[in-house]
């Protein structure tokens, strides 16, 4: 017996042991007696099915019971009776009304073309869908009819089988760049949701959303994205450093200290570029030259007193110890 039991010949109709990963379950006791009751709870409704056919949908939840309250309203839709005379052989399928959300990934890596790779690039994708039942009859016809039950798991290995193909043509046959996938992701996965729900109406069921959630590259592609970011980044290096200059006299700061660190990181940021592009870095730079401070006032000599003029014949005096016209000895 399995997870899900009526109970042979049981009185109580229901889906005891509901479970959020069940779209649907299907009660399949030989017969129904007099005095049966069918008990549907919120997020299910209740397919009756006779002789393998739907005979009425209960997706009122309640307690209902089968012979004053079930039979009677089915017999007025279909226009016969139902005996109890030697119990009832019927079925009752539950569905599961809630909305699905479901996991999914690239089975396999996806080969995207490109040209100077014949192989392709592998890439692999990640993200979520969500589905609901939308068609009970095509729900029996397809899947229900031979089946007890139907999960959440089974129905996503369905999907994924057709995933490859659609990633294939939203990316590539729609002109999609197949390194900026992310910021293309939302209208690669509408498309991917509309041809995924053409798909799914063939059991019954609709795709409401599809998302892209990620997108992993080979590790070399990373590797060679990361090197394009730090070469862009230190391309501008040169207009860092003046918006820097120009920041720093702003606030007042050392003109040469604010130089003499710009230095400093520009050669550390030559240094990641040679380590990047594999290339020696590029000589320096130099460096602006602080402003030339003012020179100091020349100091005389302690002891000697500087003459214009002779004091003793008033004529200019010269750079000696005496005056060149009356011979007086400057002191």
């Amino acid at each position: 017996m399995g997870i899900f039991s009526g109970g042979e010949l049981a009185n109580i109709i229901e889906w005891q042991e509901y479970r959020d990963d069940v779209i649907f379950w299907k009660w399949a006791n030989s017969e129904i007696k007099r005095g049966s009751r069918l008990i549907v709870r919120q997020g299910q409704d209740a397919i009756f099915m006779y002789n393998g056919k739907v005979e009425g949908v209960f997706s009122d939840e309640g307690n209902f019971e089968i012979e004053s309250q079930i039979i009677p309203f089915l017999s007025t839709l279909k226009g016969f009776k139902f005996g109890f005379n030697s119990g009832l052989r019927a079925e009752i399928l539950f569905v599961n009304t809630k909305e699905f959300t479901v996991k999914w990934g690239t089975k396999s890596a996806v080969m995207l073309p490109v040209e100077s790779l014949p192989g392709g690039m592998p890439i692999r994708a990640y993200g979520i869908f969500t589905c609901k039942v939308v068609d009970y009859l095509t729900l029996i016809e397809k899947i229900a009819g031979v089946r007890r039950q139907y999960t959440v798991e089974e129905l996503r290995d369905r999907v994924i089988g057709q995933l490859d193909p659609l990633l294939m043509k939203w990316i590539v046959a729609e002109g999609k760049n197949m390194f900026n996938i992310q910021m293309n992701a939302t209208e690669i996965g509408e498309g991917i949701r509309s041809d995924l729900d053409m798909e799914l109406h063939k059991i019954g069921m609709s795709v409401t959303s599809f998302a892209i959630q990620s997108v992993t590259y080979p590790e070399e592609v990373q590797e060679m994205v990361k090197k394009a970011a730090g070469q862009s980044m230190i391309s501008d290096v040169d207009k860092y450093t003046q918006i820097a200059m120009a920041d720093g006299m702003e606030k007042g700061g050392s003109v040469a200290g604010d130089i003499a660190q710009l230095g400093v990181g520009i050669a550390m940021g030559q240094q990641v570029a040679s380590q990047i592009t594999g290339q020696a870095p590029a000589a320096p730079a130099p460096a602006p030259a602080a402003p030339a401070a003012p020179a100091a006032p020349q100091m005389q000599a302690p002891g000697k007193k500087k003459y214009n003029f002779c004091p003793n014949c008033g004529k200019p005096a010269n750079e000696g110890n005496f005056c060149s016209n009356c011979g007086f000895k400057f002191e």
